[in-house]
């Protein structure tokens, strides 16, 4: 979607006011920040001071997470520090643990929506067995910006109908006015960057009109000024932008260290662009490249290196506007994005061409024929054939005029060869396209045959990994009830009849080394017991998975190793296969963390959502070295990555030397 924005909204601006639409893009940043108080120092110093002072575990968790959010933007290491600490604080608070999910959608949704996405529904499904006022404000931001993470594949509107169904009702329902106002200003921004900009004014005007009441001197109302001010700017009325701007100056003047500063610069840019004062948009440009450098707002930074470059070019100073797009793809965030490297290809190729320097010219030129070739290659091809089409429809009509030009002065004979050329023209024409079509369709059928190859071949190896796994469990099932009611039933016997024998046969000086040898027996039998629970734990069968897997941490428990266990939301009627195999999974992480981490402290965390089931496993331990990571796999690593496979499911790893590791697995319960 922001590729599509891009290039489209490009050529829109350039017919409109002679700049990219490229800052309607803006809305990622927009759209998914959480606003701070204007003033950030009193506003974090607080948060610190409230950490001294409270002693509430569910209130210092809290504190934790804002925290994480404030420092997201600047010291993502901080950031995750403080969801870490606040995430063990809320452990036993059902509350804390919503917060929590919530929390870390904020802290991914920048660099990785995917995993984003799925804190965000989980906080849903938690947040949705609250009935308070927090809880209905925290819901509808977490439906805002699932909202977010899903607009680059569900598009604009499913983020307005989550937006207007989900999200605004919420914060009606809670009674924040201030809130409703920051919503309404979304979904205003949002309808502008589509060009539904009446539509845009409607909602701005609702939230002006209620925070100016409400909350006049706020973050939220600064930023719907700035909304406003934007909307208009779009559409070539910077008279009407002015009146916001003046607005929003007299808010933002008191506070020149808060993280909306980028935020006007940006407004003010887009003012100065309107109303064609190049200079004085170049200036501003470059306090605001300041400004979000200073602040860590990465791609607002990148939209005022668009302006500038743009500026830049009206002035004529194409050297400066070169370097700026050259510095665009160092930084690499915006040309992540195949449409936009696509575009800046063709700036760098036009720009360099005006420079006269034709050989780089032609270089970026090659660039951005070559990315187009990749982006939209079927699309390509039949633009391709729908102008050869036209190139020989023409040339075939001014064929046709010539010979009636000629075909009065000519017999009988020549008309009938023009009209059996003519005809023979059309023959070569269909049979091309026939057997073009015809070569495509092939290599259609070819490329589903091998999919459906793919597929079978997938379908054999879970089948095969499915067998394997079943006979594993068959042969242990079958291994530890001989070794558990035979062998451990003979050494039994053994003790009993070696204990009677004794009792007649032994003098008293002989009592202790025999009785030295029957506890050697006792430990023995002991042994071979536990080898059997291992192999077949009577706990799974008879209680189910939660209980079993909190049987084999206090199994695993020693003096010197602590094994926290948190269960949540675990069902009990998941098929005996499926919880066979996540016991042998998480048996396989804490015999493994036991052995080579060399950990004091190890917490295992189960949770299940619907057909999902995750585990997660960390230790303070010595992480995994460099030099062992190159090492080929153990045995009981390629069987934990067999039965992860089998259960559709994937695995990450994630560990720092001396420090720990942390196991993060996500499984599927419906496997057949």
């Amino acid at each position: 979607m922001t590729g599509i924005l891009f290039s489209v909204m490009f050529k829109k601006l350039r017919a409109y006011f002679g700049y990219p639409l490229l800052i309607m893009m803006t809305t990622n940043s927009v759209c998914s920040q959480q606003l701070l108080p204007l003033d950030e120092g009193h506003y974090i110093d607080s948060l610190k001071n409230s950490l001294i002072h409270v002693k509430e575990d569910s209130l210092k968790a809290n504190t934790y997470f804002l925290l994480s959010n404030f420092y997201m933007n600047t010291d993502t290491l901080l950031s995750k520090d403080y969801l870490s600490k606040g995430k063990e604080l809320s452990k036993d608070h059902p509350l804390g643990i919503a917060k929590y999910y919530f929390y870390s959608g904020h802290y991914y949704l920048a660099n990785d929506k995917k995993k984003a996405a799925v804190y965000f529904k989980k906080s849903i499904e938690l947040l949705s067995k609250f009935n308070t006022r927090e809880c209905d404000e925290l819901l509808a931001y977490a439906w805002y910006n699932y909202g977010v993470t899903q607009k680059d594949t569900e598009g604009y509107p499913y983020l307005i109908k989550l937006l207007t169904e989900n999200s605004i009702p919420l914060i009606e329902k809670s009674g924040n006015i201030r809130k409703l106002g920051h919503l309404y200003s979304q979904l205003g921004i949002i309808l502008t960057y589509n060009s539904e900009f009446e539509k845009a004014q409607t909602y701005l005007r609702k939230a002006i009109e209620l925070l100016e009441v409400k909350a006049p001197d706020s973050q939220e109302m600064l930023m719907a000024y700035l909304n406003m001010a934007n909307n208009f700017c779009y559409q070539s009325k910077g008279d009407e932008a002015k009146i916001m701007l003046d607005k929003a100056e007299k808010i933002i003047d008191s506070y020149p260290n808060s993280s909306l500063n980028p935020h006007f610069l940006y407004s003010k840019t887009l003012y100065f662009i309107t109303k064609q004062k190049n200079e004085n948009a170049l200036e501003t440009i470059n306090m605001g490249i300041g400004a979000s450098k200073q602040f860590g707002q990465l791609f607002l930074l990148q939209m005022f290196y668009f302006n500038k470059y743009d500026v830049l070019s009206k002035l004529g100073k194409l050297d400066e506007a070169k370097n700026v797009l050259t510095d665009i793809l160092q930084e690499n965030i915006l040309t992540k994005d195949a449409s936009n490297r696509k575009t800046i290809y063709r700036e760098l190729s036009a720009v360099t061409k005006k420079l006269g320097k034709f050989e780089e010219a032609l270089a970026w030129s090659d660039k951005y024929s070559k990315i187009s070739d990749s982006i939209n290659q079927s699309q390509m091809s039949l633009q391709v054939n729908e102008l050869e089409t036209k190139f020989r429809t023409a040339e075939k009509e001014k064929e046709l005029a010539q010979k009636k030009l000629e075909i009065s002065k000519k017999d009988h004979y020549v008309k009938v060869l023009g009209i059996f050329t003519f005809l023979l023209l059309l023959s070569a024409i269909f049979t091309f396209f026939y057997f073009k079509n015809k070569r495509k369709l092939a290599q259609q059928r070819e490329i589903n045959l091998q999919q459906q190859l793919h597929e079978i071949e997938q379908e054999k190896t879970i089948k095969l990994t499915r067998a394997m796994l079943d006979g594993e469990e068959r042969e242990r099932q079958r291994v530890a009830k001989d070794l558990h009611d035979g062998l451990g039933g003979m050494l039994a016997g053994v003790k009993i009849n070696l204990s009677s024998w004794s009792a007649n046969n032994l003098v008293d000086n002989q009592f202790e080394s025999f009785h030295k040898i029957l506890n050697q027996l006792d430990h023995s039998v002991s042994e071979l017991r536990n080898i059997a629970r291992n192999l077949m734990p009577e706990s799974l069968l008879n209680f189910g998975l939660e209980i079993a897997l909190k049987d084999l941490c206090d199994f695993y428990m020693k003096e010197n190793l602590k094994i926290e266990y948190q269960p949540i939301n675990m069902e009990e009627s998941l098929p005996l296969n499926v919880q066979l195999n996540i016991y042998r999974i998480v048996q396989e992480l804490l015999s493994n963390a036991m052995k080579h981490s060399g950990a004091t402290n190890i917490l295992l965390q189960c949770s299940q959502s619907d057909y999902q089931f995750f585990i997660t496993v960390e230790d303070n331990g010595v992480g995994i070295k460099k030099s062992d990571k190159s090492k080929s796999k153990s045995m009981g690593l390629k069987n934990l990555e067999d039965r992860v496979h089998y259960m559709k499911g994937h695995m990450e790893i994630s560990t720092v030397e001396n420090e720990g590791t942390s196991v993060n697995i996500e499984l599927y319960t419906n496997v057949a």
